[in-house]
């Protein structure tokens, strides 16, 4: 069928974080909300219509996992990727962050470090420091609008942190993230081989956040860690989720890959008890996601395509001091605002008071942040195109 990704949809009163908080995020409600990583299209309609079947059903108890929704993910990851995945391998969590933080608490004692490349998704922090480590800046380096991931100063972590002296490395895991959030940099296997050897070298695991990965503009793949060699895929836990890819997040379910058994058994451990349950309508969803999602999904990344050229258009003709990386992935466009000469507090409120546009402040993101803003194009080209009209104005007045 014909999705019309054209049609402006109304969030408000609807439970909504992204519209129904807007005004206690950001001070008043005329701000267009551009922030949290959530689309503002409806959902597939076999999804739809397979979550109204499953609630027709009157009983809402304690969910289990058949084997119809591990091979629905088994399938996928096949028929996408590539990658044979083993049934056993694959373990359910109400969510990525809520499984980053049980392979965090699974490999680290208190006081340990875990490796994160900032400027990267702000609950990465949360979830290093909430399990009573330190995050260990592998900051990436920008050079000429493009990303690149730092080794050298990688590989000097463990030089400065190893050796009898030091009583070892703290350092006990590296979490990625592929395709990279803020940047919208998808790191192919050149990147991946360098970071998984490294890691292999010091006998470091990599937790690899691939979420946004089937949200890749033209001309682009995506490489699972975990599929570059044996040795990796041991090494690894990576874990996906159908919530941005088919606009899911509310339903909280995704999938972590765990092929090694012990890191497996010490990730089940460590997530027993609160917070693991699963949500029986994330996992209904899930399965009809990846099973018969992909009619939908085409047409959004075609969508996504246009919205995110008009966007990378109109900045460079009619607001060129702002200069966005282009991304190869996520349907969020980091902006680089460093040329307006605001601080982070000015340019956050300028975007909030005088652009009435709601945005992520890039500093939340970690080092490298300072100056941007994230912003989320997966809306109506409407939205999107007003949304930047004001920007333009304000930038004006100045």
């Amino acid at each position: 069928m014909k999705y019309d990704f054209d049609r402006v949809h109304s969030r408000k009163n609807t439970g909504s974080a992204k519209w129904d908080a807007v005004k206690a995020i950001f001070g008043s409600e005329d701000v267009i909300p551009m922030w949290v990583a959530d689309m503002d299209f409806p959902a597939a309609r076999p999804i739809v219509e397979a979550l109204k079947k499953r609630a027709e059903h009157p009983f809402y108890g304690y969910t289990h996992t058949g084997p119809g929704v591990t091979e629905a993910v088994t399938d996928r990851l096949r028929r996408k990727f590539g990658w044979k995945v083993e049934p056993e391998w694959v373990v359910f969590s109400p969510g990525v962050i809520p499984a980053l933080s049980a392979a965090v608490k699974a490999l680290t004692h208190p006081g340990d470090e875990i490796i994160l490349q900032e400027p990267v998704y702000f609950p990465f922090f949360s979830v290093v420091k909430e399990n009573g480590c330190q995050v260990a800046t592998n900051q990436l380096k920008l050079n000429n609008g493009n990303y690149e991931m730092d080794f050298e100063e990688l590989e000097g972590k463990f030089e400065k942190r190893g050796g009898m002296e030091f009583g070892g490395s703290r350092i006990k895991a590296v979490i990625l993230c592929n395709p990279h959030n803020p940047i919208g940099r998808l790191w192919g296997r050149e990147d991946l081989t360098q970071l998984g050897e490294i890691m292999l070298k010091h006998e470091i695991p990599v937790i690899s956040d691939e979420i946004h990965c089937e949200l890749l503009y033209k001309g682009y793949k995506h490489t699972p860690f975990a599929t570059l060699s044996r040795e990796f895929e041991q090494n690894s836990i990576v874990c996906m989720a159908p919530s941005k890819t088919f606009n899911l997040p509310g339903l909280h379910a995704s999938s972590i890959i765990i092929p090694d058994k012990k890191l497996r058994e010490k990730f089940n451990e460590a997530r027993a008890g609160a917070g693991s349950g699963l949500n029986i309508f994330g996992l209904t969803a899930l399965e009809a996601a990846y099973r018969y999602g992909d009619e939908w999904l085409e047409q959004l990344l075609d969508y996504l395509q246009k919205n995110m050229e008009f966007t990378l258009d109109y900045f460079k003709q009619k607001i060129p001091r702002i200069s966005v990386i282009k991304p190869q992935a996520t349907y969020l466009l980091w902006l680089d605002c460093r040329a307006l000469g605001l601080d982070d507090k000015a340019l956050s409120g300028f975007m909030k008071e005088k652009a009435k546009v709601g945005m992520n402040d890039g500093f939340i993101f970690g080092a490298g942040g300072s100056g941007f803003q994230r912003m989320n194009i997966a809306c109506p080209r409407s939205i999107l195109q007003e949304a930047l009209e004001r920007i333009e104005k304000a930038i004006n007045a100045l």
